[in-house]
């Protein structure tokens, strides 16, 4: 579907969109950094953006969580095709109690790749592998669908990709031709709260698989609004929507 270059970009446009989508009434999405790094050998692009996302959890969190409390920093190191973020609470309330980590593969394959992340056999035993189809109506959620942002609908007037079938990864597995594209996401995350514990990882992996899933679907019926684009383009888009999101947010 994408050549990973393509994805890259691909990728970038729509984290910027989703970003305006999100943000609005006090609540959002705020960037703070988004400039080249270069650490350990390793260089690529860092952002620290915060999140208010007072609304946007359920009640039970609401209802428990001190104010200013659901607030979050996200910093990431986007060194593609390796990414990695982590986001936490700015305060002092839960310290090293709550994180999330998601640390990201991108390969050209159709998530074939077993282990992608080097985890150690025990740590691998307890990975629960998720598979996502981004033309499989039944993953998304009723309240998120969008006909526009269906894949299964979608048919790109510039590179002819799309609709995708139900048997698409079938089809794009025997064809060399076509590029191919797998996103390896590895969350971790940690909660540690008596009596809470569970109900909220399981919550935060659930909204994390969500996330993916719509953001891809997305991701792949905006191609047509980004094939074209250069990284050049992307970094003008970028500090465009940073001056965006601190007007209306």
């Amino acid at each position: 579907l994408f050549f990973p270059l393509q994805y890259q970009v691909g990728q970038l446009y729509s984290v910027a969109e989703a970003s305006k989508n999100e943000t609005g009434g006090g609540e959002g999405i705020q960037v703070l950094k988004n400039e080249p790094y270069e650490q350990d050998g390793e260089k690529g692009q860092y952002t620290h953006k915060i999140y208010h996302l007072k609304s946007k959890v359920p009640g039970f969190v609401r209802m428990i969580a001190p104010e200013g409390s659901l607030v979050f920093h996200e910093k990431a190191w986007n060194a593609y095709p390796y990414c990695r973020t982590s986001e936490c609470p700015p305060n002092e309330y839960m310290k090293d109690d709550f994180f999330i980590k998601i640390e990201t593969w991108h390969k050209p394959d159709l998530g074939t790749t077993e282990n992608v992340h080097n985890l150690d056999p025990n740590t691998w035993k307890s990975v629960e592998v998720v598979h996502i189809d981004i033309a499989d109506r039944t993953q998304v959620e009723p309240g998120d669908y969008k006909a526009d942002e269906d894949p299964a609908l979608f048919q790109s007037v510039k590179t002819k990709r799309g609709p995708l079938g139900p048997n698409w990864k079938k089809e794009l597995a025997t064809d060399e031709e076509c590029p191919k594209m797998c996103a390896y996401k590895l969350v971790t995350i940690k909660f540690k709260w008596w009596g809470l514990q569970n109900k909220v990882e399981n919550f935060i992996q659930k909204q994390e698989k969500r996330i993916f899933t719509n953001f891809h679907r997305q991701l792949f019926c905006w191609i047509d609004k980004w094939i074209e684009l250069t990284m050049e383009d992307i970094r003008r888009m970028e500090d465009e929507t940073q001056k965006e999101l601190e007007a209306v947010r």
